[in-house]
């Protein structure tokens, strides 16, 4: 007699994830990365601006409690740069399983403009802490004129460049919220107003700087809260596994519809 053959293991790409699971990492290292934001922002900071004397700035680098601060947030910085990675990629694992079909123009805009954010953001606090780390590990001597000009370097990359990045990031995820039912319709214009916002302001003021933590917050607790509402065994589905269970996604997608 012929042994029945075993069932088969599905392996671990096939199988369903938690979407409870998925939903609440992805708001908490969201919520992490702009409060590591916010501390390491507010205390690289207290470094002179270009407008700061000759006498304020020397004092500044050769006080060891003040440039310890701007070297406290320049160690931050990095922490945070990680978890926003963390977060983009819990973000596109809870997309990439979700039961509606994935936009990859959007999907990927996404994935590129959180990837250049992090690079911006990561060259912005080494040009703002620079010269405090030359004066507390190398002795080295300060210039005035370049204690004036590297902050200023570091502020132009974050509020220029970075702060567009993250623009990009705010249209693309609220485009994707939007068309998968997660976010709710009100948070969407709020994210619109908020990207063309940062997009559109022409300025080197620091009040920029903060509106990006501040919607991803906002958007961490949205997705908490919708976390909480998922049932303990919802589980999240790849459209090959989708296809294991003889569920088309085109019709997945039609029947997600329906229920909308």
């Amino acid at each position: 007699m012929t042994a029945p053959a075993p069932d088969p293991v599905d392996p671990p790409e096939e199988r369903g994830r938690s979407l409870r699971r998925a939903a609440t990492i992805t708001a908490a290292v969201g919520a992490v990365h702009a409060i590591l934001f916010l501390i390491s922002y507010f205390l690289m900071a207290q470094v002179p601006g270009p407008e700061a004397s000759d006498e304020e700035i020397l004092a500044f680098y050769t006080s060891s409690s003040a440039s310890l601060t701007s070297l406290v947030g320049l160690y931050v910085m990095p922490f945070a740069a990680i978890a926003f990675m963390w977060f983009i990629v819990a973000l596109r694992m809870w997309e990439a399983f979700s039961v509606r079909r994935e936009n990859l123009l959007f999907s990927n805009l996404q994935l590129v403009s959180g990837i250049l954010y992090v690079a911006m953001l990561s060259v912005g606090a080494a040009a703002q802490g620079v010269l405090a780390a030359s004066a507390a590990y190398a002795s080295g001597p300060i210039d005035p004129v370049l204690a004036r000009q590297f902050p200023l370097y570091g502020s132009t990359v974050l509020i220029v460049f970075a702060i567009r990045m993250a623009a990009i990031f705010v249209f693309t995820t609220s485009n994707i919220g939007r068309g998968s039912g997660v976010l709710p319709r009100w948070f969407v214009v709020v994210g619109f107003a908020v990207g063309l916002f940062m997009l559109l302001s022409v300025t080197l003021e620091p009040i920029l700087v903060l509106v990006f933590p501040i919607w991803l917050l906002a958007l961490s607790a949205i997705l908490l809260i919708k976390a909480r509402g998922i049932p303990q065994d919802a589980q999240l589905r790849s459209v090959a596994a989708r296809r294991l269970d003889g569920i088309s996604p085109d019709r997945d997608d039609a029947a997600a519809g329906g229920r909308s």
